[in-house]
């Protein structure tokens, strides 16, 4: 055996073994994830179109005689050649060629084309067109063309797919009667549909999803993600903890009489629903989502008070200090005066401030525990856990959220320990399709109503070249006793560009406003500095407060009555509605001023469009899911992987709603399907979609 004969084998093993990475990368290990890799558009390979219907913008396959071929050295090396048929004439290029390109369009040649037809010097062209013989058999389906990877190439695609269309178990894993009820082709059908549609198929409505057979696969994949929930569900309700039935219901009559406020008929009922759950022996999970100023948390000071009434410890976790220190500076004046003790725990405070923290949350003195992620380090140990109230619960990640309530288990109960409730707490609202599909193993409460004496705020668009008249409304509102956050923009490019902005706003309205105090807040400042400018500014001691998007949730100051969005076409739609909700808490009317600079893209039209249009933050919700989708909603836990592949949830509403419906009928009559569904569909990632 010669030694280039004896090295060929383990060529061949390497090029294998670079083969399967690059699928593995596509999620591509078994022949059940090729079936379900799906086509994202197709080619109509089966009919040769004459060169004279090849219009510019339409991608075309013709045949023809090469009448003209030759290397331009001018303006750059290049090969043209043109083809005609009797028809028309195409001219063909390339911008790179090898040899044989060249002797495949050597004048006489009779070649078949392939490409998207553009308007060039001479004529219709196509630059880089694929070339084969003339006179082939042409294929009676569709070509399908898969996502990819770098380094794989369709025609392998296709040929594992095929493959994996005879090895894989192609059988139904929905009952036949949902099928029939839902006049849903069979799997099989559908599939075999996508992978190789018939030639009489419309490539529109393929592309655009409207087959029954791309129907079926959404609601397929719809199912098999509610039927994961709703697993989830079950097993966490299998879990133990323990009830919380505020056995000293006198604390929450005092908390009740104390407050100088009534509460809200929107409150009252969350109240009572938060209520109930604590009360059972499984945790509670339940998601609380109120607009900005609605009041969610004297809510949360409720559940509190009622976990330590029956003899638990509590813990807040918030994504940033402002918002942890707002939590705190308003439950400790709501509960220190009933005689619980609050515990502050952030990063920032001095080791002799932390050890004393810690010692009180180790040895249960400490009733109510609020902090930043200082909550999850291993130091932190609680003495006796049994709520956890996570604000902002998007801005965590699975595993911090995880590690909090980890801190509640309670190991001697061998094989079952106990699981602290938790209540999840979201100004961001949900639509109503987000609910339905990702959130759907959570109950929801909704407080949809502002307290009284709340005034909506009145938002109006500026441009930049009109900012002489927002600095003349800023000094006015000022000097009528009111005060105003000016908020400066994003800076995406560098974090310290954005510092910068800001460190330059605060400069250049403090020399506009000589007689004004202006304060300047951003987030590398330290605590305290952050703290003592925040505390000037609730006493009305600053005025005006230039500000990064670190005052975005959390800061609480009635008499701040105006709020300045520089270049609000560079925020997202959910961050303006944030930041427009820090104004409008007190009773007297406030504005929202977005200041913004032309020319605007079709998305910043949109968004401030939608914020000058309404105030209702499940509107701002609905449209800003539009605008981008639903991965801002989700926060981490996704990890970067799409669980919906195929499946719009603006479009699919419908589909949606039937997939709840027939999950819950799976769940309660057909346990052997859902485990066939969610095997074929989601393959190990169930753990993605709650935690």
């Amino acid at each position: 055996m010669s030694q280039a004969s004896a090295k060929q084998p383990g060529r061949a093993a390497s090029g294998a073994g670079q083969l399967e990475r690059k699928l593995q990368r596509l999620g591509l290990h078994e022949p059940a994830d090729f079936v379900v890799h799906l086509p994202i558009r197709y080619e109509d390979e089966t009919r040769i179109v004459p060169i004279g219907q090849a219009v510019p913008g339409r991608t075309v396959q013709v045949e023809g005689e090469v009448v003209y071929s030759e290397v331009q050295l001018r303006p750059r090396r290049q090969l043209v050649a043109a083809i005609g048929d009797g028809t028309g004439r195409l001219y063909l290029r390339w911008l790179h060629f090898y040899p044989n390109q060249r002797r495949q369009v050597e004048a006489g040649n009779r070649i078949r084309v392939r490409g998207e037809v553009r308007q060039g010097f001479s004529g219709p062209e196509i630059v880089h067109p694929r070339v084969t013989k003339a006179g082939e058999p042409l294929p009676d389906a569709l070509t399908p063309v898969y996502p990819t990877t770098e380094g794989l190439s369709q025609p392998v695609l296709r040929r594992r797919v095929q493959q994996a269309l005879q090895q894989a178990d192609l059988s139904e894993s929905l009952p036949q009667s949902l099928c029939e009820s839902l006049s849903l082709p069979t799997f099989e059908q559908a599939i075999r549909t996508l992978h190789a549609p018939p030639a009489g198929l419309s490539v529109q409505d393929l592309v655009e999803r409207g087959h029954p057979a791309w129907r079926r696969i959404k609601f397929d994949e719809l199912l098999a993600q509610q039927l994961a929930l709703a697993l989830a569900r079950r097993q966490r309700r299998a879990q133990r903890a323990q009830p919380l039935a505020a056995a000293d219901a006198e604390l929450l009559h005092r908390l009740r009489a104390s407050l100088p406020f009534t509460l809200t008929a929107a409150q009252e009922k969350v109240i009572a629903e938060i209520s109930a759950d604590l009360a059972r022996n499984y945790p509670m999970h339940r998601l609380l989502q109120g607009d900005v100023g609605s009041g969610k948390t004297i809510v949360a000071a409720f559940a509190a008070a009622q976990a330590i009434a029956s003899g638990r410890q509590v813990a807040i976790m918030a994504p940033t200090e402002i918002l942890a220190e707002q939590h705190f500076s308003k439950l400790a004046g709501w509960l220190l005066p009933l005689g619980l003790r609050v515990e502050w725990l952030t990063g920032s405070l001095t080791p002799k401030q932390r050890r004393l923290a810690l010692e009180a949350v180790g040895s249960g003195q400490a009733d109510l525990v609020i902090g930043t992620q200082a909550l999850i380090q291993d130091k932190v140990q609680f003495s006796r856990l049994g709520l956890v109230i996570l604000d902002e619960q998007h801005r965590f990640g699975v595993a911090q959220r995880l590690e909090l309530n980890r801190k509640g288990d309670e190991p001697e109960l061998v094989g079952n320990p106990r699981m602290p409730h938790q209540l999840n707490m979201s100004a961001t609202p949900i639509p109503r399709t987000l609910a339905m599909t990702f959130f759907a193993d959570l109950d929801v409460s909704v407080i949809d109503e502002l307290p009284p004496g709340r005034s909506p705020v009145i938002t109006k668009l500026v441009s930049e070249a009109r900012r002489e008249e927002v600095l003349s409304l800023v000094h006015r509102e000022i000097c009528e006793g009111r005060q105003a956050y000016w908020v400066c923009p994003l800076v995406e490019e560098s974090e310290a560009l954005q510092l910068q902005t800001a460190v330059d706003t605060h400069a250049a309205l403090s020399s506009a406003f000589p007689d004004m105090s202006v304060g300047l807040m951003h987030g590398r400042m330290p605590t305290a500095e952050k703290q003592q400018v925040m505390d000037a500014f609730r006493k009305g001691e600053v005025k005006l407060l230039v500000a990064t998007t670190v005052i975005e949730v959390g800061v609480d100051v009635p008499n701040a009555c105006l709020m300045i969005i520089e270049h609000a076409e560079r925020f997202g739609l959910a961050q303006l509605h944030q930041l427009r909700g820090r104004v409008g808490r007190g009773s007297k009317q406030s504005v929202c001023v977005l200041m913004y600079q032309g020319p605007l893209s079709a998305i910043a039209r949109e968004r401030l469009k939608a914020m000058y249009e309404t105030t209702d933050g499940f509107e701002i919700a609905r449209r800003d899911l539009e605008l981008r989708g639903p991965g801002e909603f989700l926060g981490m836990r996704q990890s970067g992987q799409e669980l919906l592949r195929y499946a719009d949830l603006q479009a699919d509403t419908t589909i949606v709603e039937q997939a709840r419906d027939a999950a819950a009928v799976l769940m309660r009559d057909h346990p052997d399907h859902v485990r066939r569904h969610l095997q074929r569909w989601m393959r190990g990632r169930q753990d993605l979609l709650r935690s």
